[in-house]
């Protein structure tokens, strides 16, 4: 490795293990673990102070495929304790796809003190760090949290990402497909642990190059360099002076990525398609590629 996180693009995004023991009883930040299953995780332990945010219950509409409505998210920044001088510092499991995926809808909602624990759960957990069971109670903050309007050019939908398939083709746009080589190649349309994300048909939107997330992170959950992560995605033509579409399953493992892209490595146009897989795959006359 030849440089380090002050290299990003933007490196207060985000903070280390460090960082966070020494905020633990800091009024100003609020420490929030977002899981896929909170059995597995948080209730089994979790960094103390944390608070826990459900990936499912609290980022999801219930009803609607769409995450979190702006009533809702005021709702939850109310319950967790964030107010408009407060930092809020993310963590989850998976190397934080989820929290990743939280700080992508927060940012679509103008959220602006938002961070990433670099290394997530894996890494507070490898290096023996205290955890605790107990919950957390936060005292609401005397003033709601200020937002900007609706950040839509972070967010690409289906009827879009159809309309830019001959962009795609001539160069000037580049989808980034992240999940694994199988799900690409349409081998399976959903790993055996999430049997309620399958699609209908495998295979991968037309044009779309294969950067599976996981090679952004080294062995401790800790993002790569820069140096290493530039050419990683040169290496597949994804660069700074094309349009960027993320996508996976479901839209977590894509944030991850559009969080690479975007805040480590300074892109200025990259779009998250959180529809993803399970909306392109399922849509009647959607155009698929498979080898």
């Amino acid at each position: 490795m030849t440089d380090g996180p002050k290299s990003y693009a933007h490196p207060e995004v985000l903070v280390g293990n460090d960082w966070v023991a020494e905020h633990l009883e800091d009024p100003r930040v609020r420490i929030a673990e977002v899981d896929y299953d909170p059995a597995a995780n948080y209730h089994l332990g979790h960094i103390p102070g944390s608070v826990l945010i459900d990936w499912r219950k609290d980022i999801n509409d219930p009803l609607d495929r769409d995450i979190l409505d702006r009533p809702r998210l005021e709702q939850l920044l109310d319950r967790v304790g964030v107010g408009p001088e407060t930092t809020l510092v993310l963590y989850g499991d998976f190397n934080n796809w989820f929290a990743a995926f939280a700080f992508w809808a927060f940012k679509y909602h103008g959220v602006a003190e938002v961070r990433l624990l670099n290394g997530g759960r894996k890494k507070w957990i490898d290096e023996d760090r205290p955890l605790t069971k107990g919950s957390t109670p936060r005292t609401a903050p005397p003033r709601p949290p200020r937002f900007d309007p609706p950040a839509e050019h972070l967010r690409v939908y289906y009827d879009e990402v159809r309309r830019v398939l001959p962009e795609v083709r001539q160069g000037t746009h580049v989808l980034v497909d992240v999940r694994s080589p199988k799900e690409f190649t349409g081998e399976v349309t959903a790993p055996p642990e999430y049997p309620d994300e399958h699609a209908q048909r495998g295979g991968h939107i037309p044009g779309a190059v294969n950067v599976p997330w996981a090679q952004a992170v080294n062995e401790d959950g800790t993002f790569k360099s820069r140096e290493e992560l530039e050419r990683l995605y040169a290496e597949k033509g994804v660069t700074p002076d094309r349009s960027v579409i993320t996508y996976c399953r479901i839209g977590e493992r894509s944030s991850h990525t559009w969080f690479v892209l975007t805040y480590l490595l300074g892109f200025p146009h990259v779009r998250n398609y959180d529809g993803s897989w399970t909306e392109w795959g399922n849509r009647i006359r959607s155009p698929i590629e498979r080898p």
